[in-house]
């Protein structure tokens, strides 16, 4: 199946690429961000990042993982959630579709997404969830790529909404 919802740790993830939730200064943060950096090796991927930075809201840019199992960290920098009005929908799409066309330029066959912006980003996670798995499956369906998409959601009652949404 090219798009699977699980309940893991994103870092242990054995994935082409695994995609960072990042800041648009692709500086190490907290949530899902901080477990990257400290998985992949803070001062590395830092280092890396730093030559990268900064980049927009809905852009993505990737790195190596350097000490994680996946090959790639794609960074992606979410929008912060201001009521939905300011076109946070458009730009979490575009963190997505941009991961997607990153990880198919760098013959990715598989990747794991967190779900980008319900942390302190506020974005409301049913939201998220449901432009997350339109954009994927958008994406799969118009390219044909065959790359496995996995959406990690750690939240128990959310990944329950899921799987009882998307199979």
């Amino acid at each position: 199946m090219p798009l699977s919802i699980i309940q893991n740790d994103i870092t242990k993830l054995r994935v082409d690429a695994i995609v960072n939730a990042a800041n648009t200064e692709l500086r190490m943060g907290g949530g899902v961000c901080g477990a990257i950096f400290k998985a992949a090796g803070v001062r590395a991927l830092q280092a890396v990042c730093d030559g990268l930075a900064p980049i927009g809201t809905g852009e993505a840019v990737i790195t190596p993982g350097f000490a994680l199992p996946a090959k790639y960290v794609i960074h992606t920098a979410g929008p912060v959630y201001r009521g939905g009005a300011h076109g946070e929908e458009r730009l979490l799409l575009s963190c997505y579709v941009n991961s997607l066309k990153l990880a198919v330029e760098n013959a990715c066959g598989s990747m794991a997404f967190p779900l980008i912006s319900s942390g302190i980003y506020g974005y409301p996670k049913e939201e998220a969830l449901r432009v997350a798995t339109a954009a994927i499956r958008d994406f799969l369906l118009e390219s044909g790529d065959g790359i496995d998409v996995s959406l990690i959601v750690l939240d128990k009652e959310l990944f329950a909404l899921a799987q009882e949404l998307h199979g």
